[in-house]
């Protein structure tokens, strides 16, 4: 029998232990809501409440940290949130043990900016001839959280992720490579960096884009793009070379008034 009880003792003392770890099962508190997704330098709150007897309930935070009191409900509260990386917690004094609570902050920034260039490269494409294309989004957080999507009028035809764990704003590029052929002339490719920050943040994800028009030359082209076809006429010389184009009738009349 003293065996038995003295067992009794020591699974209540463990119990109590583990009980009191601070593990969300655990804490007899509750968090509303239980994670907050926050634009940077905007206001935002959080209540923890319990119902059970205490000695002191509070929150503790590097922003909006709330003093212990004898209270069912405490709210954590920042006006203008400034820091990236803050992990605010509600402890509570009970049974003579303090256990706490997490409140997971994902505090975001949509892009500066959001623009599209080619690389190494100006002016009219060439049919068959490979070109990158470039996104820069500028100044943009958290960006694990940010999606950079590719399009060719309304297909998508490549997507970005990134792994980066840094909080702080940061520059990030993606690239795509395009063959354009002669289909492809006045062709709309179009970046579309997208926050995407699950539940809590805001709905729809914000996003913002930036597209390019792409011109494509190719055989039988002329210069206004209509495909019609033409006669170049070259002179070369003691100056520059230089190239006049006629079309049919243009040449038949400048042939007339030379003879």
């Amino acid at each position: 029998m003293p065996q038995h009880f003295f067992g009794l003792v020591y699974f209540s003392a463990a119990s109590q232990l583990l009980y009191f770890a601070g593990t969300h099962a655990a804490c007899p508190v509750q968090l509303n809501p239980q994670r907050v997704v926050v634009r940077y330098n905007s206001s935002v709150s959080a209540d923890c409440n319990t119902s059970v007897l205490h000695d002191g309930m509070g929150w503790e935070a590097s922003e909006g940290a709330v003093p212990m009191r004898e209270v069912s409900l405490i709210t954590w509260t920042v006006s203008n949130l400034r820091e990236w990386e803050i992990l605010p917690f509600c402890f509570i004094n009970y049974n003579d043990t303090q256990c706490k609570l997490d409140l997971p902050v994902t505090v975001y920034k949509t892009p500066d900016s959001v623009s599209i260039n080619t690389v190494n490269h100006n002016g009219p494409m060439i049919e068959g001839n490979q070109y990158e294309l470039q996104c820069d989004v500028l100044n943009v957080a958290p960006v694990q959280n940010l999606t950079v999507r590719w399009y060719k009028g309304p297909t998508l035809v490549n997507k970005t992720t990134f792994n980066d764990t840094i909080k702080t704003p940061v520059n990030k590029t993606s690239e795509l490579l395009i063959r354009p052929d002669r289909a492809d002339d006045r062709a709309q490719y179009r970046c579309e960096a997208e926050l995407e920050l699950g539940e809590g943040g805001p709905q729809p994800p914000p996003k913002v884009t930036s597209k390019l028009s792409v011109e494509v030359h190719y055989k039988g082209k002329n210069s206004q793009g209509q495909g019609r076809k033409v006669f170049i006429l070259e002179s070369t010389g003691s100056r520059p070379t230089f190239c006049t184009v006629f079309t049919f009738v243009q040449l038949i009349i400048a042939i007339m008034i030379a003879i």
